[in-house]
């Protein structure tokens, strides 16, 4: 038996520790009634963790977030409606009382953090950007995971190009970000234009508004798809992956900026 591993018993015998807290160390992730919680995730890849609300019980999502919050000192929820964010609340003020927790009710994200939680800061911008107000809930979720992964997001909302002077009345403030998740519904059109305007990379996040042929997202995706300036596609609603690209992109812009 190793000393480290013996240490870690010995701390969980005087109650220093607890069993999640061990497990999480040992094996890297954390047994719970409602599945497994990969409390090593943002050490491994950079990315948090995070517990998907949809298709768990409000039980299920409140069990996660206590392991969560027990192991990483964070816990991070998406897609999570107003019962499951209420059952997280009560769970935590038993298992956790001093948690601070923020739900966001359009977006559907929840965040609890410890006292003693440090959220990391990244030297780099990452813009958010918006084709109209329908465009606000995947941005929201991918604006939120760039925050919580350190990077310094800026919402830049209602810029699509229905009326392009609303694209070109943005265009300063698009260029000082390091990098771009643009958000579109209906033709997505916007990330194209977007890309064509700056010198950062551009992710682009088709969202499933609009109607008729297409209106689910389906024109979004096949017309960033066949952009003919460069940028790279998440799929539809997919906020949380655009948002975690973008992060990475932010900690990479962050080391170089540092290495100068």
């Amino acid at each position: 038996m190793g000393a480290h591993m013996r240490e870690i018993l010995e701390a969980v015998a005087a109650g220093e520790v607890t069993a999640a807290e061990a497990e999480a160390t040992l094996s890297g992730y954390a047994t719970t009634g409602a599945g497994r919680f990969d409390a090593a995730r943002e050490r491994r890849s950079g990315v948090p963790e995070a517990i998907l609300g949809s298709g768990k019980t409000a039980g299920e999502i409140a069990d996660l977030a206590a392991t969560a919050i027990g192991t990483t000192g964070r816990a991070i929820v998406t897609r999570v409606d107003g019962a499951g964010a209420a059952a997280v609340r009560r769970r935590l003020a038993e298992s956790a009382p001093d948690a601070t927790v923020r739900w966001d009710e359009r977006a559907r994200w929840l965040v609890a953090t410890a006292p003693e939680f440090e959220r990391p800061a990244i030297d780099a911008g990452v813009g958010v950007v918006t084709a109209g107000t329908s465009d606000a809930v995947p941005a929201g979720e991918a604006a939120m995971i760039a925050r919580e992964m350190g990077a310094d997001v800026t919402r830049i909302d209602d810029a699509g190009v229905a009326s392009l002077a609303r694209t070109i009345d943005a265009v300063s403030r698009l260029r000082e970000q390091d990098v771009l998740v643009v958000a579109a519904g209906r033709e997505g059109a916007l990330p194209t234009v977007v890309a064509g305007l700056v010198d950062v990379p551009v992710i682009g996040l088709p969202v499933s508004t609009g109607y008729g042929h297409g209106g689910e997202g389906d024109a979004a995706l096949s017309g960033m798809l066949q952009s003919c300036t460069a940028l790279s596609v998440v799929n539809i609603d997919a906020g949380f992956t655009a948002g975690t690209q973008a992060g990475l992109i932010a900690r990479q812009v962050a080391t170089a900026r540092d290495g100068r």
